[in-house]
């Protein structure tokens, strides 16, 4: 939840960072920035060609932007620095950063484009999405002095943060500190964002007490701040930090009352929740999508199925499509709400119309009929994935592994399992699910079974002391006696233990059997 919390404030400082940041800086010094932030907005201009349309077209990462530049001028166009900081933006807030980048670079060798400290941010932004973190400080080291300044500085800040680099962050600090370019909240709030985001929240009222006394902080600090309240589950805290806010003469935002709303659900004040999500549909649009999906989940929290119902009929009518990410919020909703036939029929609405067959949506209507133990409807519905072109992903096969596991088929758990961890390059072992199987066979004393998940363990680099001991719990079970273990735990790397011991004892007493086929 506290992640989830922290991503919504960080999307607000990540938009300031090199952007909102700069823009008034830049457009004192000429430089032209404009405000408008839509796709439509840069390049509307009826069925005009456009330098912004022609850029904005190259879908494929490998085609030039710089081609398409010089193109332009040699058909008489003018280039303007306005129209590519506009051009810019717009292609970062697609994620178009490569073709973002070309255009920066083409406009720092031109003779007759003058850049402030502001576009060099960008640039530093761009290289360090593009390039890495090495090449943003490289980019930043070969500025000259007169542009190290706060803004060039906080957008390497804002790199170090995103690549969790603590101790260059806190460094940079000081030096800026130093420079007197802590007057503004922003570089603090990229310093809440990373101190929240690893767990270090212990620095969290201090760095808001500096920022206090060098500036003054802004909504973002303030739901940085609400974030941290509702991870430690502190309703007073809360209250008081809002009511500092509104104090401030600060406007609180969709993102305050969500998270107002998610400390009040937490602790079971439904008619403060209500309030506070009230508060918050006020204050999102159109333009705010992404504001609609935290406002399903908070009414699903509070259990109101006619409200989630209204908010799903609102966004249907605001936007043509839908996206994947909406459309897995709303199914998973209903299924907490267990609305299992309107999920899936919703299902199947996603499935006539979703074009990237994204299987984590599908895995949501596996997973609840497994949840139920339906397997057998689980296993047709799976199969209707694979026929409707959906691919199962490792989490698909892992599902099915748990579902036969509950039921204790320990054939098809096997399959299935050996399915999950060979669909990933390399397995990120789930050491739950492996004592679960095991504590299946030793139980049925199912030896046939324990060998052959020794060797789909052995294929995925998991072998250890502890799985050697379930196969010979196993055996105990079964009341046979395993060949060459000795050698097999030598030839595994693995270290024999007090139990493994005691375990071969046991066992050297009972019935021979033949070799496993996975070490004749």
């Amino acid at each position: 939840m506290l992640l989830r919390l922290v991503r919504r404030s960080y999307a607000a400082v990540r938009h300031l960072s090199t952007e909102a940041a700069t823009t008034v800086k830049s457009t004192r010094s000429g430089g032209g920035t404009s405000t408008s932030s839509s796709l439509e907005g840069s390049t509307s201009t009826g069925g005009k060609d456009t330098l912004g349309k022609r850029i904005l077209s190259l879908v494929y990462a490998k085609r030039s932007a710089v081609i398409a530049i010089r193109k332009w001028k040699e058909e008489g166009h003018p280039v303007r620095k306005y129209e590519l900081n506009r051009i810019v933006r717009e292609l970062r807030r697609h994620k178009r950063y490569k073709h973002a980048l070309e255009v920066c670079e083409w406009m720092r060798v031109q003779d007759d484009i003058q850049l402030v400290s502001g576009d060099y941010a960008v640039h530093l932004d761009l290289i360090a999405k593009v390039r890495g973190m090495n090449s943003a400080e490289k980019f930043f080291e070969d500025l000259p002095d007169k542009l190290k300044v706060q803004t060039t500085c906080t957008a390497l800040l804002h790199t170090y943060v995103q690549h969790k680099d603590t101790a260059k962050a806190e460094s940079l600090m000081e030096k800026m500190s130093e420079c007197g370019f802590l007057n503004c909240p922003l570089a603090y709030n990229h310093m809440l964002t990373l101190y929240i985001s690893q767990g270090q929240l212990e620095k969290v009222p201090r760095l808001i007490e500096e920022l206090k006394k060098n500036s003054s902080p802004d909504i973002v600090t303030y739901n940085l701040q609400l974030a941290v309240f509702a991870s430690q589950n502190n309703v007073e805290a809360a209250e008081k930090a809002f009511v500092e806010l509104k104090k401030a003469k600060l406007d609180p935002d969709w993102i305050t009352f969500s998270t107002l709303t998610n400390i009040y659900i937490k602790n079971s004040l439904q008619d403060k929740a209500k309030s506070t999500l009230r508060e918050m549909e006020k204050r999102i649009s159109r333009k705010l999508r992404f504001a609609y999906a935290s406002l399903i989940s908070l009414h699903t929290n509070l259990e109101s199925k006619d409200e989630v119902f209204r908010i799903w009929k609102e966004m249907k009518s605001l936007f043509r499509k839908l996206s994947d990410t909406e459309y897995t919020c709303m199914i998973s909703s209903l299924l907490k709400l267990d609305e299992f036939g309107e999920a899936m029929k919703l299902y199947t609405e996603w499935e006539s119309v979703s074009v990237t067959k994204d299987t984590r949506i599908s895995n949501l209507l596996l997973a609840a009929y497994i949840n139920k133990n339906e397997m057998e409807k689980a296993v047709e519905f799976h199969n209707r994935m694979v026929q409707k072109g959906i691919s199962p992903s490792y989490t698909t096969w892992e599902l099915l592994t748990w579902g036969y596991l509950k039921q204790k088929e320990m054939d098809k758990v096997l399959g299935f399992f050996k399915k999950a961890v060979t669909c990933v390059s390399k397995w990120d072992p789930d050491t739950k699910m492996v004592k679960e199987m095991f504590h299946v066979v030793e139980e049925q004393g199912n030896i046939q079974v324990a060998e052959q998940l020794l060797v789909t363990l052995r294929h995925a680099k998991y072998v250890n002391t502890e799985i050697y001991n379930a196969l010979l719990r196993a055996y105990v079970n079964a009341g046979k006696m395993p060949m060459i273990v000795a050698e097999r735990m030598k030839k595994d790397n693995v270290k024999m233990n007090e139990e493994t011991q005691k375990l071969i004892g046991l066992t050297s007493k009972m019935t021979v059997t033949e070799v496993p086929d996975s070490v004749a």
